[in-house]
This record gives C-alpha cells, structure tokens and sequence, in this order.
C-alpha cells in the first residue's frame, strides 16, 4: 500500500526513478520495519540526487541567463553605434568642466585690461571659429561674464563683398552653420546676434547701445579680418577691454613661432613641443546663469539668404551638410572607417582614407583640436594612421597660419623666395606647351582628362584630394603665359569652388605648387625653373589615373 502510494504521490513526477532503487522480489526484507527502512532511505537518496541534478540544471540556466545578458554588451564592444562619438565628448566636457583657461591662448589688444563698472554684458564676437562648445574664445568670454555676474552676448558680422568669389556655396554653409550655433546659444541663455555690414562700421556702436563691457574675439590671419579688428579697436571705446583668443590652432599661432618659418621642418619641433601643455581637451560652455535683461533680435535664417547678392550658379554640393553637429558626424565616420586607411592610401584619389574635414575646419564649424584628441585617444584600431594624420592636421595646417600671419604677401609671387621668385622669372618667357586661358580652365576644356577631371570635380562637389590639388596647380602654372597670371587663376578657382577655400590652406597650397613656399629648389627644367615638378606619368606610378578619368571626367569634354 505505502509502495503504491509513495510512487503515485513522488513530488518528482517520476515514479519509474524510486522503483528502481527498490530491491528485486527475491532479497526484499523479511521484516516490515526493514523493508520500511530500506524504501525510506532509497527514496532519500533518489531525493538528494533529483535535488543535485536540479540544482546543477538550474546553475545551467542561470549561467545561460548571464551569457544571453553579456552577449549584447560583448557586441555593443565590437560595433559602435553611430553617434556615440557626440555622447562621448558631451561626457568629456562636462567631467572637464572647470579645467584652468590657458592664459597664453590670448593677447589683448587694447590698452586696459579691467571691465569697467556697470557693464551690462560681455560679447563675444565670432569670426572665424562659428562654434559654441570647443571654441577657446567663446570659453574665455562666458568665464570672464560669470566672474563678474554679467549676461552673455554674441554677435557675428555678416559681410557680402561683391565678387566672383561669392557664392551660394559659401555662404550657405556659413549661415547654416550660423543657424545651428543661434539655436545652441538659446538654449544656454546666451543672447546671438546677427548683425549686417563691416565690422568697423557697425560693431562699435553696437558695443557702445548695449553697454557691453568686454568684447573677446577669435583669430584668422587673413587680410581682411586683421583689418577688421584694426576698424574696429580704432573705434572702440577705449575703457574698454579687447582681448583676442587664437581658438582655431592648437598651439596659439603667436606661441608656436614669433616670425615666419621656412617650412614644416623648421616649425615642426616648435610645435611637437608644446602640444604636451596645449593639446588637451575642453571644458563645457554651459547654461548662462545670468539673464540679460535686453535679448536679440530673432534672424529669419531663410530669409537672410536668400535675400545675399551671391552667385547661385556655384551651388551647394549634396555631400557636406553644415554645421557643428555634421562635422562631428564626419570625425566619427573618419576614426571608424577611414582613418584606418589613411596611412597607406591618403595620396591616392580613388581610396576612401581621407578625413573630408577641411570644409568645417575651414568655417570653424568644428575644433582642430577636438579632431585631433579624439583620433589619438580612439583611433587605436588604426595607430599606424595616427602620426602621419596629426602631421597634416597639426604641423602642416598651423604652418598655413604661420605663412598668411607674417608673410603680408601671402597670395603673390612677391611673398615667395627670394630662389623661386628668380627661377620663375628666369623662365617666364619660356615656350609653354599648352596656352590656357582662365575660361578655358574653368570649364574644363583642357588636352589633359586628369586634369579636367579633377577641374570638374572641383566645380560640382566643391572638393579636390590633396594629391591632386599639387598636380592641378602646377598645370596651371605650364600653360598660363606667367607665373603671375598662374597663381592668379589657380586662387580664383580655388576660393570660387573649393567649399574649403578663401583660407591660409589654399593660399599657401597654390603658393607651394606655383611658387615653392615651405619646398627646395630643384633640378632646372622649362617653364618651372628649379619649383617642384609634376606630371601625369608620375600619377599613373602612383594610382590608378584611368579610374579616376572615369569616374568624374564628363563625357563632353
């Protein structure tokens, strides 16, 4: 009777496992007691063993559990998901959020040094660097309104020369771009204003109606906005203080060298030097904590463009998107896929290894020095891309800063070497295989594929790799009938097409094909004298020309 019951009510739901342990017919116990005994400690047994194997199988799924719990994050490790690069700087900032301000990032000036009493704001008046956050210039200016409780402003000078080299291209990326840094200023509580008209003739007055009781600026090394900033501290008010922050180069272009430098040789040391004290990461520009009691005027963004006298023939090209949170898009884009490939492929036009930065860099839409901390401090993958990207990056760009910055001639063949500018002139009049004339050039209408390929490149996407820009000059300067009419029209092409250019870069790049700044002399030949020559034969050795032709050299020409 307990036998039958025991098996029919087995917590285990398996009454086959306790007959088993029971002994056969023939040597169970004589005695009921012991034959009790024996099936009370078999079932004992077979309850100890169901509770092992049930505990063993329930370490088994628990074990499971975890593993199905970590593979996600295992994976989440192997792939990054696309906009973690803006998450991860958002956190660096904030966790550097009260670093020290490098005072040798500014120089003042004016004479005073001391904010008047009863100011009613700082401004910040962007020029070259159109960013809020990893902008050292608009960091200094809300650390000094918030050490002395004052609002925050600032303004931006919009000024439209009437030119070839106006175009819808440019100014649409600027004001786009000036749009995304409006919206960010309103959420801090920073006042943005846009004002229309040379700085020198509306800026002062503007500092003056709105009391303001510093202004802090950015620094470009450009013709035209030194002289801004000349206009404007002949008019500012002379109590109060101007103070400019170089917040496009990592080293501040008047620390890294006090004169003009021959060539990335002779700066290269300086600026490796101080990269230890210079190259670091940026605190946050947070919320304003002082409200000013008169705000901006709103912008009709829309409406401001399309009211520019502009070329709207130079169209906006679909690749580049403007602004901050774009450029950023692009750096992630880099240390995740390409900057593995700049290394070994960055002179070849077909290969995708280049950073495609140079657009935001050129409007400040995006730091320099954010670029290079974040390809050094997550670009591991690919470290042997590393050096050779910062070369550029750093040492060849701040070497563009350096030439426009003491060298006044910077855009002719009067600012070249005492070497070249002989050699050019001992082979002006030389016989030119081929004579263009700049229409000619612009459209593409040239003997040479390469070169119109890249020409037409040029004029559709606003873009050119930098192997070929060398190559694309130093054509220009074989069939023109000078190396004064050459260097004229490589400029003009450059800064009416290149959504990059009007910059030191496509100064001193058309200046180093055209007229060897920051090169040697070399062995003499016709026309180029001792500059550095190139030809198409030398671009077939290094990659493959008839891909490229095809690709972007239009059937028609």
């Amino acid at each position: 009777m307990l036998h039958c019951v025991w098996r029919s009510t087995s917590p285990f739901s398996a009454p086959g496992r306790f007959l088993k342990l029971l002994p056969h017919h023939h040597q169970r116990p004589s005695s009921p007691a012991l034959f009790f005994l024996t099936c009370f400690f078999s079932c004992q047994l077979t309850m100890s063993g169901m509770k092992r194997k049930a505990s063993s199988a329930a370490a088994g799924e628990e074990h499971r559990a975890k593993q199905q719990k970590l593979a996600p994050v295992k994976e989440e490790k192997k792939e990054k998901v696309g906009g973690w690069l803006q998450s991860l700087v958002q956190q660096q900032r904030s966790e550097k959020k009260d670093m020290k301000f490098n005072k040798k990032r500014l120089r003042f000036l004016s004479d005073n040094e001391k904010i008047k009493q009863g100011s009613e704001g700082v401004l910040y008046w962007m020029l070259r660097d159109q960013r809020v956050q990893d902008n050292w210039a608009l960091i200094h200016a809300q650390r000094l309104a918030v050490k002395e409780n004052l609002p925050l402003h600032v303004c931006f000078c919009l000024v439209v020369p009437k030119s070839e080299l106006s175009t819808l291209r440019h100014y649409s990326f600027m004001l786009k771009g000036l749009e995304e840094v409006a919206k960010e200023c309103e959420q801090l509580n920073i006042q943005f204003h846009l004002l229309h008209g040379a700085p020198g003739k509306v800026l002062p007055g503007f500092v003056s109606d709105r009391s303001f009781g510093a202004v802090v600026t950015d620094f470009s090394p450009i013709r035209e906005p030194l002289q801004w900033l000349e206009d404007v501290k002949k008019k500012l008010p002379k109590d109060i203080p101007f103070i400019q922050v170089d917040a496009h180069n990592i080293v501040p272009c008047w620390v890294a060298s006090p004169k003009l430098e021959y060539s990335a040789r002779t700066i290269r040391g300086k600026i490796t030097n101080l990269l230890s004290e210079f190259l670091t990461d940026f605190p946050l520009v947070d919320a304003h904590p002082h409200t000013a009691t008169r705000t901006a005027k709103g912008v009709d963004w829309d409406k401001t463009l399309a009211s520019l006298d502009v070329d709207r023939t130079v169209k906006e090209p679909e690749w580049a998107k403007p602004g901050t949170k774009a450029g950023m898009d692009m750096l992630e884009s880099f240390i995740d896929v390409r900057l593995k490939l700049f290394g070994s492929q960055r002179n070849d036009p077909n290969a995708p290894a280049l950073s495609q930065l140079s657009p935001w860099l050129r409007f400040g839409q995006i730091s320099a020095q954010r670029v290079a901390w974040q390809v050094q401090h997550n670009g591991k993958n690919a470290s042997q891309s590393i050096p050779a990207f910062i070369e550029e990056l750093v040492v060849r760009r701040e070497l563009t800063d350096n030439f426009c910055f003491y060298n006044k001639k910077y855009d002719s063949v009067e600012g070249a070497y005492e070497w070249a500018q002989k050699t050019l002139k001992d082979h002006a009049k030389d016989e030119r295989p081929y004579l263009y004339t700049r229409e000619q050039l612009e459209k593409a209408k040239t003997h040479d594929k390469l070169w119109n390929a890249a020409q037409y490149q040029m004029v559709t996407e606003g873009k050119m790799h930098g192997f070929l820009r060398m190559y694309w000059a130093k054509k220009i300067l074989e069939w023109t009938s000078s190396p004064e009419e050459a260097l004229s029209i490589a400029l003009y092409l450059n800064d009416r097409y290149e959504l990059d250019g009007q910059d030191p870069n496509g100064f001193v790049g058309c200046m180093w094909s055209i007229c060897g700044i920051h090169d040697q002399g070399w062995a003499e030949r016709a026309v180029f004298g001792k500059i550095r020559y190139m030809n198409y034969k030398g671009c077939l050795r290094k990659f493959n020309v008839a891909q490229f032709e095809r690709k972007y050299c239009p059937k028609s020409l």
